[in-house]
């Protein structure tokens, strides 16, 4: 169930701190979570795809009862991809005390913005939808991530460009904030320790497409692979661009891209463009976690199309209802906090999640996927 801010009161009450629900968002037959993240703007592919994975994940546990008797429920609410307003949503959800955690909230700079306030107030967070090295921190006890890192993808860029398909000259297009700069400095890690370095880099501003200047310069290296980090729509014109000026390097972008609103946009100029995945394909139904999934999409919405990013969300709420089923039925932040530190192994039936002392990060896998003429998504498997 999605709830919506429906009137001023309600808009009112959260931002002045009343509390229109039992304390942290329990009561005897509810449990409460918000997701603070992107639904309008050039990132809304990524906060509606969790979204609507999340609310899969919840709905097929509350078609069974629910967790010890309670129903799974989710507020989504919108910050646009920008920090400032993520602060502002995220203080005022802490401040209805009307939830028990944060879930599946999107991008590096907005979560960087909020992840003290939530920790300072002793807010959890589950399944942040960012590979930043900073929320893998082992002091951060409130936050449980289910991703592999930007630094793990970047890796098995440099890893199948070099290795397997011989490139020794690469650029780089990032987008200008701490999102970008974390691909960057990843990618740079990567080639430095073959003693190699990028032969052009470029950027853009967040929540733009403003990326001709940045093409511009970097054809100028004439690269044979352009790596990208960013969002997919000012990527997707990065790409149609260089198409366009009949530039044909190898593309690669990185698994916050949106996969298949990435492709959407890119159309016919989307063959062969590889993208680095931290989910298994979506369309693999021999993994019994995706035909879990599959069908528990097919159940919230009959037309819903499956895509790694709805996948993503909706493993970010089995991961979730573990902990729920593991803090019992006395549940508060504290409790769901400890039962989330102390999950260990999580099997999800073809994807395993592994939790330990001082490792907040659930999976570590990277998989690489190519782009096919038709729109669609093919497994590089090992080597690319």
């Amino acid at each position: 169930m999605i709830r919506k801010l429906l009137s001023a009161g309600l808009a009112a009450a959260l931002f002045s701190g009343t509390s229109l629900a039992a304390g942290q968002g329990v009561t005897a037959t509810t449990v409460d979570f918000v997701q603070v993240a992107a639904l309008e703007g050039p990132a809304a592919a990524l906060g509606l795809g969790m979204r609507q994975g999340l609310t899969a994940a919840f709905e097929e546990a509350n078609r069974a009862g629910g967790v010890h008797g309670r129903t799974l429920r989710l507020e989504a609410i919108d910050d646009s991809y920008e920090p400032n307003k993520s602060i502002d949503q995220v203080r005022a959800a802490i401040a209805a005390d009307a939830y028990l955690a944060l879930i599946g909230t999107v991008g590096t700079p907005t979560t960087k913005a909020t992840q003290p306030i939530a920790t300072d107030a002793g807010m959890p967070m589950v399944a942040p939808f960012t590979g930043a090295g900073f929320l893998r921190n082992p002091q951060l006890r409130n936050v449980t991530n289910l991703r592999a890192t930007y630094d793990a993808e970047t890796q098995a860029w440099i890893d199948h460009l070099v290795d397997v398909e011989g490139i020794t000259d690469i650029a780089i297009l990032y987008q200008d904030d701490g999102f970008g700069r974390v691909g960057l400095s990843g990618v740079k890690k990567a080639l430095d320790a073959r003693g190699m370095s990028l032969v052009a880099e470029g950027t853009y501003t967040r929540n733009t497409v403003a990326v001709k200047s940045a093409l511009l310069e970097i054809r100028k290296a004439k690269p044979q692979a352009i790596v990208m980090v960013g969002a997919y729509k000012p990527l997707a014109e990065f790409v149609k661009l260089a198409k366009k000026m009949k530039m044909d390097p190898t593309f690669m972008t990185i698994s916050f891209v949106g996969s298949k609103a990435f492709a959407a946009e890119l159309g016919a100029a989307g063959e062969g463009v590889i993208v680095s995945q931290v989910v298994p394909q979506p369309w693999d139904s021999s993994l019994p976690i995706v035909a879990e999934y599959q069908a528990a999409l097919t159940a919230l919405d009959a037309t819903a199309e499956p895509g790694f990013v709805s996948l993503e969300g909706y493993v970010a709420g089995r991961l979730a209802i573990a902990g729920l089923n593991a803090a019992g039925t006395e549940l508060t932040r504290t409790s769901f906090m400890a039962a989330m530190n102390g999950l260990g192994q999580v099997d999800l039936g073809g994807m395993s999640l592994e939790f330990g002392p001082g490792d907040n990060q659930g999976s570590d896998d990277v998989f690489l996927t190519r782009i096919r003429p038709d729109g669609g998504f093919e497994p590089m498997g090992a080597g690319g």
